[in-house]
This record gives structure tokens, sequence and C-alpha cells, in this order.
């Protein structure tokens, strides 16, 4: 059969749609708890390649701008994840297997994957391991960790990942594999400077910018800002009055996002009819300002010709809410 070399995989890769390709030795995850640690999925395999997907900086105007709320939850999340990623799996697996050799895509559909190679504990509720010795299904990788022993880049203080060419916007998909491929080296340069504009600017505050957590992989040691998730996911799914133009008055965000999934319900005003996870804070902290913070650095390897920001965030003041819910009411009455 035809000699497979890293070098023909990444090509390959990038054919199939990927915009970045990192490959790991498994061995890099050794100490990662068993309910995230890929070898479990593949013991026989020899590497992992992870492949990052770019979000492009246009799929954020519509929220940076407070105008067009569904194109990055819709294309930049859901599509990423759910439809070109998947694809570019299939294509690549049935590509290697042509070579002789097995690949096990891992694609990116967990809510919970990006936490799973973290200080959180999985807690399998209705799995139980099929062999003594395995843990439960379905095993959670960290894809940002995974990046990392790929050598695509770096974790930021928010724990967002980080790349040279995109900064924090692409997402990640895995396949693992028993062809005997050439690891690439750890990244080692410096993209997050620790400037805590992404806790300051995170709409839920869900970055602490005073406690760390962090994990060593490979030798080197990994840490982040300590953050709180249901923070995040409050924020996220549109529960503060200043950065969410649909919610509803007199909505007790607190109580209904406890629940995680409040959003199902239609309690933050995302309209039923967009049918599709309601990214309503836009990644402001984590994403967006970490990214106009490495653009005016000059760090990023793939510059634009215009800043993509050049005024301030917008936000929604108490007193807009009020005057626009006196407003509403007032053309009520009017039409009674």
């Amino acid at each position: 059969m035809q000699e497979l070399t890293s070098a023909m995989v990444k090509e390959q890769a990038k054919l199939f749609g990927a915009d970045l390709c990192g490959i790991a030795s498994m061995d890099r995850f050794e100490g990662a708890p068993p309910q995230a640690d890929p070898r479990f999925i593949f013991p026989r395999a020899k590497v992992c390649i992870m492949l990052a997907f770019r979000i492009p900086r246009g799929y954020f105007r519509g929220i940076e701008e407070g105008t067009l709320f569904s194109v990055y939850p819709s294309m930049g999340y859901g599509g990423i994840n759910m439809v070109v990623s998947p694809l570019t799996l299939r294509w690549l697996s049935c590509w290697i297997e042509d070579f002789g050799w097995e690949a096990a895509p891992v694609p990116n559909i967990f809510s919970n994957s990006s936490t799973g190679f973290s200080t959180q504990k999985y807690d399998p509720q209705h799995a139980i391991p099929v062999r003594e010795g395995l843990p439960a299904p379905d095993i959670l990788v960290d894809y940002r960790i995974a990046a990392f022993c790929a050598g695509l880049g770096q974790i930021g203080y928010s724990k967002v990942f980080l790349t040279p060419e995109f900064g924090p916007f692409q997402r990640f998909a895995m396949m693992l594999t028993d062809a005997p491929l050439e690891p690439d080296p750890i990244y080692e340069g410096k993209l997050c400077d620790r400037c805590m504009r992404c806790a300051r600017a995170c709409a839920g505050k869900a970055i602490s910018t005073t406690e760390t957590e962090s994990i060593t992989v490979a030798g080197h040691k990994i840490e982040w800002g300590k953050l709180d998730y249901l923070r995040c996911s409050t924020a996220y799914m549109g529960g503060t009055e200043e950065y969410n133009p649909f919610l509803p008055e007199g909505i007790d965000v607190e109580k209904m996002a406890e629940s995680y999934h409040g959003s199902k319900s239609g309690w933050n005003g995302y309209p039923a009819h967009l049918g599709h996870n309601a990214s309503i804070e836009g990644a402001r902290g984590c994403m967006r300002e970490c990214y106009v913070h490495l653009e005016e650095r000059g760090v990023l390897t793939k510059p634009f010709h215009n800043k993509f920001r050049d005024r301030k965030p917008w936000v929604i003041t108490p007193e807009m809410r009020r005057e626009f819910f006196a407003r509403g009411k007032g053309e009520e009455n009017a039409e009674e």
C-alpha cells in the first residue's frame, strides 16, 4: 500500500474543508481523566488528528452591531459543529481508510465536551462501563486540550482556544487513527498576555480575575481563569438586560436560568421561528473582546484591511428598556 504521511493528511484535510490541522501523539494524553481520555475510544490509535474550522469574522458582525443575531449561532456554532465539520470528518475518514489505516471520527457535538478534560467531573446518568476498567460511555474529550496537544495554539485566560491565524475564532473536531503519523511540536508562543479583557467584558461576569484552574499536559502547565458555568450559560442564552434586545419585561433571569435549558421555554425572548441555539451574548468577552485585543497587538498572522471594531460596543441602558416598554404599552392602550 502507498505510504501515508502527516503532510499528506494535512493537505487533504484542508481540501476537505478544514482550515487548520495538527497532529498529537497519544502519549500526550497521559494523565487525562478516564472519562475524557481519547485513548479509551480507540486503544490502537497512534495519533490524534485535530481539525480547526475558522469562524469567519463576518459571522459576528450582526451581533457586534446589534442588528442581526441569528448568523453566529446558526452558522458559526451549530453550522460548523453539526454540518461542516462532520462532513470533513467523513471525507477524511474514508480517505485515510483507503490507505489501509482505521480512522475514527470524534465530532464536536457534545454540549459539555469543552469541559470534559478539566477540573469538572462527568457523572454519566444513563450509562454503565461495558468492561471492568473502562469508563462509561460517552467519553467527552476536551477539544481545546486536544488542540493544544496537536500544536495548534494556546488556551487563553478565558479557556477559549487561540490560534496564531484566527485568534479565538474557530471550532474543532477530532479524528483518531492507527496510522503512524509524525506529531507536531507543542506550540510555544504567547498569544494570551493575561490582559483579562475577556473577564471584564464578559456579560455574565463568569470569568474570575483572581482564581484560576490548571492542569499539566504533555509536560506543560495550562492555566485559565476559574469559570462559573451557570453564569456563563445564563449570559450565553441572553440572561443579561444590557446585551439582550429580545428579553421580555419582568423576567426573573436567575430563576429561569437555573434550569440551564431555559432557552427552550422562550424565557429569553429569542424568536422561536429562528429554530436554533440562542447564543445571544455572542461570546462578547471570551471571543470578541479577545480578538480586538489580539488585533490591536498585531499578533495574528491573518490580518484584515479594516479593524473589527471602530467604535465603543453597544449596551442597552435601563432608560432604553423603560422607554421601549412604556412605548409598547402606550401603543396597546391606543389600540384599545
